[in-house]
């Protein structure tokens, strides 16, 4: 079991910068790929952003190509979204999620989800 909580959502102009944080329990962190997924209102869930359980590999979301970066620091089991130039079309809550030893590339099969966190951007 993997328990995930997201932190550092908030409001922010638009060309502004937010840092996403993903606290992950248990002791088998290494072992998972981990991703970022958003939903604003109104719409699907969307992917957005992955890094491989090795943190070798990553994986975006065209719409955030250039502009998002994820990162995976294994010894604190956090996993981050660093979001730069940030657009009002980026306003959504905000998920991390998890799977075992999963392809980054394959935007499905995350088993673990965490409650989500509120970004807003203003034009």
């Amino acid at each position: 079991q993997v328990q995930l909580v997201e932190s550092g959502g908030g409001l922010v102009q638009a060309g502004g910068s937010l840092r996403l944080s993903c606290a992950a329990s248990g002791r088998t962190f290494a072992s998972y790929t981990m991703g970022w997924f958003r939903q604003a209102p109104g719409k699907e869930r969307e992917f957005v952003a992955a890094i491989s359980w090795s943190g070798g590999r990553t994986y975006y979301a065209d719409s955030v190509k250039g502009r998002f970066s994820i990162s995976k620091d294994n010894a604190k089991n956090t996993v981050y979204l660093q979001m730069n130039s940030l657009k009002p079309e980026d306003t959504a809550v905000y998920y991390c999620a998890a799977k075992k030893f999963g392809d980054v590339l394959i935007t499905t099969g995350y088993n673990y989800w965490g409650q989500g966190t509120q970004v807003t951007v203003s034009s």
